[in-house]
């Protein structure tokens, strides 16, 4: 183990990582060996890839000292605990699919299996660029994976807080779409307790900022948009970055609008109109 400017370094089955001070992983060795360790996260939790008699795991860990945790171990573990029903809730076909959860090793973990791919983010800019370097039917496919996701969410009464492109994997080779993090999303309906809520900016409706607003399925219509223009306009809401017909950038541009009761009702309701476009054009 050797000490870092910020933390110490320190490393299983060959796999180095950081944290913010020792820790004791050999609970892990139940899960398999390690051979990924996803140490840069600001939820608190420290993520590994696992491997066991052929299986391949994703297992969340709190309670750990990571480097860029903002909260104590201790809060990440309620923060992660609290996430269990929601997994179970949402099991949807393009989410990945949780395993096990338990109270192990001072803290709290939960396995997934583990889903191929590589995340569509702007954070993972060499995975993105050839993402959005796919053809337009492709994304296509994974922007209808989305909208199906999201009106099963609304559905089970669940709004889609912090979901956006890092939110998603894609494997090039199957063309599989796999949802991979869903932890703050909240039962519906609910209020902005926090102002600024958890969120990247480019998916967070206006409501999202104010303090007291009520959040609702609108609320994941306008998710829903957002990443209609992630996929298709390269972020920006103008018709000269669309790539696509004029029914679908006017069903998209109305899912953003900054009024709530300017969007569409439903995600179903967004999803007719973008069909409508896609069949006219054949994409």
């Amino acid at each position: 183990m050797q000490s870092e400017n910020a933390g110490v370094t320190q490393s299983i089955d060959g796999v180095p990582f950081r944290l913010a001070a020792a820790f004791d992983f050999g609970f892990l060795k139940r899960y398999g060996q390690v051979f990924k360790v996803f140490d840069d996260q600001d939820s608190g939790n420290i993520c590994f890839g696992a491997q066991k008699d052929g299986q391949r795991l994703f297992v969340k860990f709190a309670g750990a000292p990571t480097l860029r945790g903002a909260d104590s171990p201790a809060a990440a573990v309620e923060r992660l605990k609290a996430t269990l029903p929601v997994y179970r809730d949402l099991q949807h076909r393009s989410l990945i699919q949780l395993v096990e959860a338990e109270k192990i090793g001072g803290g709290f973990a939960m396995a997934f299996r583990w889903a191929r791919g590589d995340c569509m983010g702007r954070m993972y800019p060499e995975a993105h660029a050839r993402f959005m370097a796919l053809p337009l039917q492709d994304r296509q496919r994974v922007f209808l994976d989305v909208l199906d996701f999201l009106d099963y969410v609304n559905a089970q009464g669940y709004l889609a807080v912090d979901f956006y492109d890092g939110s998603i994997l894609y494997d090039f080779e199957s063309g599989r779409t796999t949802v991979c993090d869903v932890d703050f999303f909240r039962r519906m309906p609910c209020v902005n307790d926090m102002g600024r809520m958890w969120g990247s900016a480019k998916f967070m409706s206006p409501e999202e900022y104010r303090l007291g607003a009520v959040l609702d399925g609108r609320t994941n219509v306008y998710t829903a948009g957002a990443m209609a223009f992630a996929l298709f306009g390269g972020f920006v809401r103008g018709r000269e970055a669309w790539q696509l017909d004029e029914k679908r950038f006017q069903a998209a541009s109305r899912a953003v609008s900054d009024d709530p009761a300017s969007r569409q009702a439903s995600i179903g309701e967004l999803r007719e109109e973008w069909e409508r476009g896609a069949a006219e054009n054949h994409i």
